[in-house]
């Protein structure tokens, strides 16, 4: 068949080049304009490639439906896609268009759904291959996968190691089965279904009273992106990376006592050495005085330079230059 690519990034780069294996003809490729100066890596696999490619910055102009129009294909599949396609365009290619969405639909609609899955603490996620139609994932079904989601995934975890390489599947599975006349379409049960805006800053504020899992899938949610924004007495700070752990027991186990046998040796050990130290000398020895231990200076540690160093201590400490 010969598809319209309309996407970004490596996602759809894959998609390319995986379809393209399978004996599909690439009739074209939309994307965004570059941004940052560096190519868009769909944009580079079609060029290598001597794949037309178009970018716009919006597909509502004349300019996009003759892009459609001229690649003459039987299927647009839009993967990773951010830009609105509007309905009419999805209606050119002779078999219309599907759409990859990282969620099992009819949940999770909108364009923040791996956020929101991490944040409400889901356990499973998945992904769906649907047809798209005026509404914002809101087409029949062709085709979902689950998957399930580790308790410290992040965002950007979740994606690249489970949703990346289970969408990409999903999606060269959904082509093959249209190439062989065996797509359905499921229509979607609104009863369950839910949309969520785009995760942004309003959305991402960590309430610190708020229960720890709570606060955990909010920060794990927003990693990388946005950041879930955290706030002290004196400045705030994004939060990321964050981890669970079970709390630590009060009851602390004590370690057991040494048996009789193994502890002998050292208490003889002690008491012989006790015995061959030799008494402390009196300073007080010639005069016949005899003051109560520990009364007089310790040898080598004059009284006069004791007070004179612990006074030079003390003082350092208040003027905040001692250690």
């Amino acid at each position: 068949m010969r598809i319209l690519l309309v996407g970004q990034a490596a996602f759809a780069a894959d998609v390319l080049q995986r379809l393209e294996a399978a004996g599909d003809a690439i009739a074209g490729v939309v994307c965004p304009p570059d941004t940052g100066g560096k190519p868009d890596p769909l944009k580079q696999a079609a060029e290598t490639r001597g794949v037309p490619v178009h970018q716009f910055r919006s597909l509502k102009t004349p300019e996009a439906r003759r892009a459609f129009e001229a690649a003459r294909a039987d299927l647009a599949a839009l993967v990773y896609a951010t830009q609105i396609v509007p309905e009419t365009l999805l209606r050119i290619p002779r078999l219309s268009a599907i759409c990859f969405h990282p969620s099992l639909l009819p949940r999770y609609r909108g364009g923040s759904a791996i956020a929101w899955q991490l944040i409400r603490g889901e356990t499973r996620t998945g992904v769906t291959v649907f047809w798209p139609d005026a509404g914002i994932d809101t087409g029949p079904i062709l085709l979902q996968r689950d998957a399930p989601v580790d308790p410290d995934d992040t965002a950007g975890t979740l994606y690249y190691r489970t949703l990346y390489p289970l969408g990409v599947q999903a999606v060269v599975d959904a082509v093959a089965l249209i190439r062989e006349g065996r797509a359905p379409r499921i229509a979607q049960d609104e009863s369950e279904a839910s949309y969520d805006p785009l995760c942004r800053d309003e959305h991402a504020a960590v309430d610190w009273g708020r229960p720890a899992a709570a606060v955990h899938d909010l920060i794990r949610g927003c990693d990388p992106r946005t950041g879930a924004c955290a706030s002290t007495s004196r400045n705030g700070f994004r939060a990321r990376r964050a981890r669970r752990r079970e709390p630590c027991s009060r009851s602390v186990p004590r370690a057991p006592p040494l048996p009789a046998a193994t502890a002998a040796p050292f208490v003889g050990r002690a008491a012989a050495t006790a015995a061959r130290r030799p008494p402390p000398r009196s300073s007080h020895a010639r005069s016949g005085s005899s003051p109560a231990r520990g009364s007089g200076p310790r040898r080598g540690c004059p009284a006069r330079s004791r007070t004179a160093a612990c006074g030079r201590s003390r003082g350092s400490r208040r003027d905040g230059r001692g250690t």
